[in-house]
């Protein structure tokens, strides 16, 4: 019974992380329709902010690492994508990994391709045990913080102004720009978010791990993309569940796969993908039945 309610506790942890970089590359995707690899970068950006701050209060780095990945949102926003707007989804999509690839390449030479230590806080590191039952910290915290940003982003959405705009642009952007909705505005606060989306990332990341390398979140944004297109790529509450749909099954494979195979975890975990979208190509929520962002 214990082994079971460890698997439940840590499949919900892994799902709360899938879920919080879904929520990441849905964001810009409900506005621009842009899948956005260099939301990786801004991952990494967080991670290296945290580690070379390493000295300073807590608080003070997880603030310079959240305004890190905003200010660099917004600097991707103004100088790679606005002056792509009407491009087709494909052009976007080759600037995004361009973009990722070129801040990739800029954070070897800058860091070095070698990990880079960020130690967190010892407080990341403890955990609470009950009998046989293991609950790290940072598996609580990641659950707490994905619970709280998809709460506020979701008020946000629903009862302020620019929430409501962002919505009706995410519907139909060009209609919206011809009722009054300002895009830059829009746009720019959809990055904005993902930027405090990705350092949200970026800390639950380092608080695990301890270490950040330049290519430290595109692992992470691929396993958003996965899930965020399984619960529905233009759906807000779509790709949050596709998250822990992803997250869970990943982590419940790892128990009830026989020893040999776990190493094949991941190609089980695609297969089942694969087969869902087969059946279900618009993904668990389409966007009519969800609320798009």
């Amino acid at each position: 019974m214990t082994a079971i309610i460890q698997a439940v506790v840590d499949a919900l942890y892994v799902g709360s992380l899938y879920a919080l970089y879904a929520l990441g590359v849905a964001m810009i995707f409900g506005i621009m329709r842009l899948i956005n690899f260099a939301h990786a970068s801004l991952i990494a950006a967080g991670a290296y902010a945290l580690a070379v701050t390493t000295g300073l209060p807590l608080v003070l780095r997880i603030v310079i690492a959240i305004a890190v990945c905003v200010a660099l949102a917004l600097l991707l926003e103004l100088v790679a994508f606005r002056g792509l707007r009407r491009a087709d989804p494909a052009t976007l999509l080759v600037t995004s990994f361009a973009v990722y690839i070129t801040l990739t390449a800029l954070s070897e030479a800058v860091f070095g391709s070698l990990p880079m230590a960020s130690p967190m806080n010892d407080w990341f590191q403890q955990s609470w045990v009950a009998g046989n039952l293991y609950l790290p910290t940072i598996n609580g915290l990641t659950l707490i913080v994905t619970a709280v940003l998809l709460i506020g982003l979701s008020l946000f959405l629903a009862r302020t102004r620019w929430g409501v705009q962002m919505r009706a642009a995410a519907e139909d952007f060009t209609t919206a720009r011809l009722l009054g909705v300002r895009a830059n505005r829009v746009i720019m606060l959809a990055f904005a978010l993902s930027g405090i989306l990705a350092a949200a990332a970026a800390i639950l990341l380092v608080g695990a791990v301890g270490t950040v390398t330049p290519t430290f979140g595109i692992v992470p944004v691929l396993f958003g993309l996965i899930a965020a297109v399984v619960g529905g790529l233009s759906s807000l509450r779509g790709a949050v569940l596709g998250g822990f749909v992803v997250g869970i099954t990943s982590q419940l494979l790892q128990y009830l796969l026989p020893q040999d195979l776990r190493p094949f975890r991941d190609a089980f975990l695609f297969a089942a993908v694969f087969l869902l979208l087969v059946f279900r190509p618009q993904g668990l929520i389409s966007p009519k039945q969800g609320e798009r962002i």
